[in-house]
């Protein structure tokens, strides 16, 4: 295999195994900041049990998404060093922003909050847990931002053959990183609630420290379902957005083949094997693909045949993604909205609990489809219409490449093992009793 098939394989696994844990770091940092707040405000010990609780979870999560993290800042040097040589003015000034500033704040108060139980005050030390979630997803908006930049460069000129920085205001405010960030942290915080559920679920339908699992089960359905409902209406935005800046993407998200008004999203797809596209639509719905795209029903979207081959992006994986991340969505607030109306009798609902268990997944697939929607969707291009994927690939030999990711995968396979072995193994074992955990 050529070295850039090897080097998008590679920064695709490294980038998709991360992104199984920053999600749940950056919403369970917020519900563990809840919880405590709730026993700072209350005196009920249960929170304070329960801060303990989920926070070990967030703390096996939280180390493994550094280590993950890492490494995949690692491959703009050694597999996409042309890229880095180009852009690096712009992306790098994030990079850094983010590990100097956001993650070195997360970093020192996660450190506070740990050791500090008993040792400090109550209140610093609940400060100390709600500066944790706010670096974390102050981090995040520095990595989302230089994404964005990505997807829609601004603020930069060609100097000297390189994209130098030129309005840095304009990087990190354009409405592209701020749309980007609503929709990864929501979803984020909808993985959160879905986490705290399915295990609450779990020892509910077990009948152990009910009380305990209730009371996380409830405050983590308020969180996902809130986010939930959000998650579809900002949804919307996001498509009028990438309508205005990545219409090829638009397309693809639903292979849209022909320039037309009244352009349809069609409810049923069946993959074909040969001819114009690889999908069979049924079922169109007129005008709802114009209304994503323009908030019009008559709006003209363009198609995938009026753009050169080279320039369409992978469109049965780019389609896949779009599809599964809506549906999940929309499930996700059937979920939710069903588990708030039976929120006083979970108990008496067992299937409605095996469900909410079995879900514990799905939040992962959409966020993972999420983000393959953005990067397959962006292709060829690895900064849009200024830089092409295949000139941003370090010159090396693609056995080295090959090496490597045989070594990531099988690396990332043992650690995600451990990882989620532990992660299982606490959340089974279940809370600390009340007297030891006071």
């Amino acid at each position: 295999m050529e070295v850039l098939i090897l080097s998008r394989l590679q920064f695709a696994a490294a980038t998709f195994f991360h992104f199984l844990f920053v999600p749940l770091t950056l919403g369970l940092s917020i519900l563990v900041a809840i919880m405590q707040t709730k026993w700072y405000t209350s005196g009920d010990e249960e929170y304070k049990r329960m801060a303990k609780f989920w926070g070990k979870l967030f703390l096996i999560n939280f180390g493994l998404g550094i280590v993950t993290g890492i490494t995949l800042e690692f491959q703009f040097g050694t597999n996409w060093s042309r890229y880095s040589a180009y852009v690096g003015d712009i992306f790098g000034s994030l990079l850094a922003i983010e590990a100097t500033l956001a993650f070195f704040l997360e970093s020192t108060f996660i450190a506070v909050w740990v050791f500090g139980w008993e040792r400090i005050s109550p209140k610093l030390h609940l400060a100390s847990i709600w500066l944790v979630a706010f670096a974390s997803n102050m981090s995040a908006y520095w990595i989302i931002s230089a994404n964005a930049w990505m997807q829609h460069p601004v603020g930069y000129v060609v100097r000297n053959g390189r994209a130098e920085l030129s309005d840095f205001i304009a990087v990190i405010t354009q409405r592209f990183a701020v749309i980007e960030f609503i929709h990864t942290v929501s979803g984020a915080y909808i993985l959160a609630g879905f986490f705290v559920m399915g295990i609450s679920a779990y020892h509910l339908l077990k009948k152990q420290h009910v009380s305990f699992f209730s009371k996380s089960f409830r405050l983590a359905l308020a969180f996902a379902l809130i986010f939930s409902l959000f998650e579809v209406v900002q949804g919307h935005l996001n498509g009028a957005e990438v309508a205005a800046t990545q219409p090829t993407k638009l397309a693809a998200m639903e292979s849209h083949w022909k320039t037309e008004k009244y352009a349809p999203i069609y409810a049923f797809v069946i993959p074909k094997l040969s001819g114009e596209g690889n999908l069979v639509q049924i079922l169109p719905i007129p005008g709802a693909l114009s209304m994503l795209a323009y908030h019009t029903p008559s709006a003209e979207v363009k198609g995938l045949s009026d753009f050169k081959p080279e320039d369409r992006p992978p469109v049965f994986l780019t389609f896949a993604a779009f599809r599964t991340m809506v549906a999940l969505g929309f499930l996700f607030v059937v979920l939710t909205i069903y588990g708030f109306v039976i929120r006083k009798k979970l108990t008496e609902h067992p299937k409605y609990l095996r469900i909410m268990l079995l879900a514990i997944p799905l939040p992962y697939i959409a966020n993972e489809a999420g983000w393959m929607l953005a990067e397959v969707g962006r292709q060829p291009w690895l900064v849009w219409g200024l830089m092409r994927t295949s000139a941003g690939v370090s010159p090396v030999d693609p056995s080295q490449v090959a090496v490597s990711l045989i070594a990531f995968i099988l690396f990332y396979g043992l650690l995600g093992a451990v990882a989620f072995w532990l992660m299982a193994r606490f959340a089974k074992k279940g809370p600390a009793p009340a007297t030891a955990a006071a």
